[in-house]
């Protein structure tokens, strides 16, 4: 077992296009967000397993004894007893998830995790924490060799490595979730640009890292209601709906060739057609009965300032995103952020096509990231 201080950060997610299509077996594309999950593992002596989340302000302690008599079999079954809601809106799985991914003999550790991904946002936060989670503990435990040489700031693991920490982040996803379809723990492993059709996930080669305002409306929702909803809206109208899920299904298959070409020479009319599907997704979102208010006033407070916005992941509230065209004055994405801000949303300026997984040096890491994680 490695002895030394291991720091791995994991990416959340962002639906780009292909909500609610999916469901019905159209493609939808989800890219890593360049928000991140910064995690801390520290080998001790002490018999247990210490695990702080201080951006939720919990702690927790077990005895390795006890986690490695667990039964986890059950993994293998393809059984996954869903975790207690209280634990899945905390983005803390209960004892056997902490075992998920590593099921050998668990060493004592000490582990902080801090994000910057709010909980509960359709982000992709719980698979941040899963991916990041089997990537230490693998890498620990020695399954994995570590990618970080004397010198490096930051590296990744190989493509093989990164096979297996995405299966037990799947895992981890498992416990949480229940029944995850896979997206949210494959592009925080993976990063960058996904395509994901009928449970069959690629990457896009070279996708661009595109600027974005993420604005979090803080109305909450439900997805599995507005799943129904769309599902329910496709049964009593299958003429009017089916169209539309064709369409946006056009819309994600248009908007992944237009990355391709981009990843080769952007070139500003290329902006202008992804600013054109965002503008048209919405409107069929809408169409779905996945709008709300919140959402419709964030397109209307950007459209305002010469910019173009669509609700990622489940709708009825939750968040939106708002692409950022090269060239664009500082002081109108400012003056955009803060027209959001004074509707009482959250937002802030960030980036997608992010690195997946990574191991990182303590100097590497911002003083904000090293203060969370314990002062490095």
């Amino acid at each position: 077992m490695l002895s030394e201080v291991l720091l791995v950060s994991a990416p959340g997610k962002v639906i780009l296009h292909g909500e609610h299509a999916v469901v019905h077996g159209k493609v939808a594309l989800a890219v890593a967000l360049n928000l991140r999950t910064f995690l801390r593992l520290q080998p001790h002596s002490n018999g247990k397993v210490d695990l702080s989340l201080p951006n939720i302000g919990i702690k927790r302690a077990w005895d390795v004894a006890r986690l490695q008599s667990l039964d986890t079999s059950f993994l293998d079954q393809g059984e996954c007893p869903h975790t207690p809601p209280s634990e899945e809106v905390a983005g803390l799985p209960d004892d056997c998830a902490v075992t998920t991914a590593w099921a050998g003999a668990l060493p004592s550790l000490d582990i902080v995790v801090w994000s910057e991904l709010p909980p509960g946002a359709g982000l992709g936060s719980s698979a941040a924490y899963s991916v990041s989670l089997a990537a230490a503990l693998l890498t620990v435990c020695e399954e994995i060799p570590n990618p970080l040489k004397d010198g490096d700031c930051v590296n990744r693991w190989t493509k093989e490595d990164l096979e297996l920490i995405n299966k037990w982040a799947f895992q981890g996803e498992r416990m949480i979730h229940g029944n995850p379809s896979g997206v949210d723990n494959a592009v925080s492993t993976w990063g960058g640009a996904l395509r994901y059709h009928q449970g069959k996930i690629s990457s896009l080669k070279r996708p661009p890292a595109l600027q974005i305002l993420l604005t979090n409306t803080k109305v909450p929702r439900n997805t599995r209601a507005l799943v129904a909803g769309v599902r329910n809206r496709l049964l009593k109208f299958p003429e009017i709906v089916a169209p539309l899920l064709t369409s946006i299904d056009a819309i994600s298959l248009e908007c992944e060739r237009v990355l391709g070409e981009m990843g080769e020479a952007p070139a500003p009319e290329q902006y202008l057609v992804l600013e054109e599907l965002i503008d048209m997704n919405q409107h069929h979102l809408n169409a779905l009965g996945v709008g709300h208010a919140s959402l419709d006033q964030l397109c209307q407070v950007t459209r305002a300032h010469g910019l173009h916005s669509k609700l990622t992941g489940a709708g009825g509230g939750g968040c939106g995103i708002t692409l950022l065209k090269p060239g664009l004055e500082q002081p109108e994405v400012e003056a955009t952020k803060q027209a959001l801000t004074s509707c009482g949303f959250d937002c802030l300026e960030t980036s997608i096509g992010a690195p997946g997984v990574s191991i990182h040096s303590a100097t590497s890491l911002d003083s904000r990231v090293q203060q969370a994680l314990g002062g490095l």
